[in-house]
């Protein structure tokens, strides 16, 4: 296991540290000047436009740039925001809980809905299972816009039960729940599709072992066999696979977010790339890579307490 870890760390920083090269490259080498933003539309002479390139670092060489990035980097320092005109590290801050939130919000409606429908699905065969099955065909194959879009026209704009976007963040846990229920709903919808399946097939799969069968001829009842035999061991590829959406969570908020105008990172990810804000695009790539390194890294360490069938490292694969 320390083996493991180590390696899996040094996996970890080494991902990291070719995603940094790789989106830093990829943003300073895209078309667009940053300093026509930083104007703002405003006209400027030679010595304004000298001046806003030389304290964006805009005319160093490419490698000294990433260099002095990474140096800020590895110090806290994220850089400054050209759109907001703040610390970036401060910006994300102020975003990060928001996004949280509603992810958190998300992966328990998944949780909820992926695995409830997935076991109903396995041990109710015929037209409940074809009905799930309908379902969370659908709800796979709907893009999350869509879902929002059609959730806002029912609940919000019909019905009236749910505020639409737009309202500003709400003050408490409660009410703020409540606004983030139809974002958390449409980010939810396809990842609990994909788990049901996932659910159904690995309890089929358990529920014809030889163990199983051999419980059900001693004359174990059959919620007891379900619950200790069936339901435990396929926890495992559903764990597995629930930790991975957890991650696509996080990237799938940048559709949400806007949709919805949530002040999150998602949506100041997407607010970033128009205004050709630099900084903010990279922090924010980076942190969402971190995170979905390490939740595959938690999947791998949790896949064997789960399943001791499994050693460490087969989790995520």
């Amino acid at each position: 296991m320390t083996r493991f870890l180590i390696g899996r760390l040094l996996g970890l920083v080494a991902v990291v540290f070719v995603t940094s090269v790789v989106v830093f490259g990829t943003i300073h080498l895209a078309p667009g000047d940053p300093v026509t933003f930083l104007l703002h539309g405003r006209p400027a002479t030679p010595e304004t436009v000298a001046a806003l390139r030389a304290e964006h670092h805009l005319d160093d060489p490419l490698l000294v740039q990433y260099g002095k990035w990474l140096g800020g980097v590895l110090t806290g320092d994220l850089g400054r925001s050209a759109q907001y005109h703040q610390d970036v590290t401060a910006l994300l801050g102020s975003r990060l809980p928001g996004t949280a939130l509603l992810v958190g919000y998300a992966a328990l409606l998944v949780a909820l809905l992926g695995v409830g429908a997935g076991i109903l699905a396995a041990l109710r065969p015929g037209l409940l299972d074809r009905t799930v099955l309908i379902g969370t065909g659908v709800a796979t194959a709907t893009p999350s816009f869509v879902t929002a879009i059609a959730l806002v026209s029912v609940f919000s704009v019909q019905l009236g039960w749910f505020p639409g976007p737009g309202g500003g963040a709400a003050e408490g846990l409660g009410p703020r729940l409540y606004q983030l229920t139809l974002p958390a709903f449409a980010l939810a919808l396809t990842f609990a599709g994909l788990l049901a399946r996932v659910t159904r097939s690995a309890m089929l799969d358990e529920m014809g072992r030889e163990h199983v069968e051999v419980a059900r001829a001693r004359g174990v009842a059959g919620r007891a066999v379900v619950r200790r035999h069936v339901l435990r061991n396929a926890l495992g590829p559903v764990v597995t696979v629930g930790g991975t959406m957890l991650a696509g969570l996080l990237i799938s908020t940048a559709i949400v977010e806007t949709a919805f105008d949530v002040p999150g990172l998602g949506s100041l990810l997407v607010q970033s790339v128009t205004a050709q804000d630099f900084a903010v695009v990279q922090a924010v790539t980076l942190l969402s890579v971190v995170a979905f390194v390490l939740v595959n890294l938690a999947v791998d360490l949790l896949a064997p307490l789960i399943d001791p069938r499994l050693s460490p490292g087969e989790g995520s694969s």
